[in-house]
C-alpha cells in the first residue's frame, strides 16, 4: 500500500513538473526570462505576466534627445492596454546616456515622464553582453538598437517582431497603425 502512495505521489509530482514545463514551452526566446524591475530586487518572470499580451519592447535612456518619447509611450501604454499591449522599458548605458545611479534613472522615468509601465534594471542591449530579451529580438529582426528608443513590437505568441528605429515615435500615425494591426492579429 505504501509503495502504491509513494506511486502516486511521484506520478502526481511528474504531472505538474509536465505542466509548468509545457506553460514555459508557450513562450519564445523573448519572453522565456525573469528580469529584475528597475530599483528593486523583485525579479519578473516575462513568460507568466505578458505571454497573452502584445508587447512594445524599448531600450531607454534617461539623458537622451529621445527621452522625451517616454510620455508618448506612457500614453500609447494606456490607450492600448484593455486591448492587450504592454510596453516594456529596458534601460541601457549602451550609448553612454543613462545614468550610473538607477535611483536617478528612476526619477526620470517614474517622477519626470510619469511613467506606470513596467521598467527594468538597466543592462546593455546589443553586443555579447546585451541581455537575454534583447539578444532574442537582435535574433529575430536581423536588428540590433543603433541607439536609444529603438522599439520591437512583438506580437502574442512570438510569431511577428517588427523593429523600429529611435527617428520612430510612439505617436507617429504610421507606428500607430502597426500596433493596432498587430493587436487586431
Amino acid at each position: 500500500m505504501r509503495a502504491l502512495k509513494l506511486v502516486s505521489l511521484f506520478s502526481l509530482f511528474g504531472l505538474s513538473l509536465v505542466s509548468g514545463q509545457a506553460a514555459a514551452a508557450q513562450c519564445g526566446d523573448v519572453l522565456n526570462h525573469s528580469m529584475q524591475q528597475l530599483r528593486t530586487k523583485e525579479t519578473v518572470d516575462l513568460c507568466e505576466s505578458y505571454q497573452d499580451k502584445t508587447l512594445l519592447i524599448v531600450n531607454t535612456a534617461s539623458k537622451c534627445g529621445f527621452t522625451p518619447q517616454f510620455k508618448a509611450l506612457q500614453a500609447l501604454s494606456e490607450k492600448y492596454a484593455s486591448k492587450g499591449l504592454v510596453v516594456l522599458g529596458f534601460p541601457s548605458d549602451d550609448f553612454m546616456q543613462e545614468h550610473n545611479d538607477e535611483a536617478k534613472t528612476a526619477e526620470v522615468c517614474y517622477i519626470n515622464y510619469g511613467v506606470k509601465f513596467p521598467m527594468f534594471s538597466t543592462s546593455p542591449v546589443r553586443g555579447d553582453d546585451a541581455n537575454p530579451v534583447f539578444k532574442a529580438l537582435i535574433a529575430k529582426t536581423g536588428e540590433k538598437p543603433s541607439w536609444n528608443f529603438n522599439k520591437y513590437l512583438v506580437s502574442k505568441g512570438e510569431t511577428t517582431v517588427k523593429h523600429f528605429g529611435s527617428k520612430v515615435s510612439p505617436d507617429d500615425p504610421a507606428f500607430i497603425a502597426e500596433v493596432e494591426k498587430m493587436l487586431a492579429q
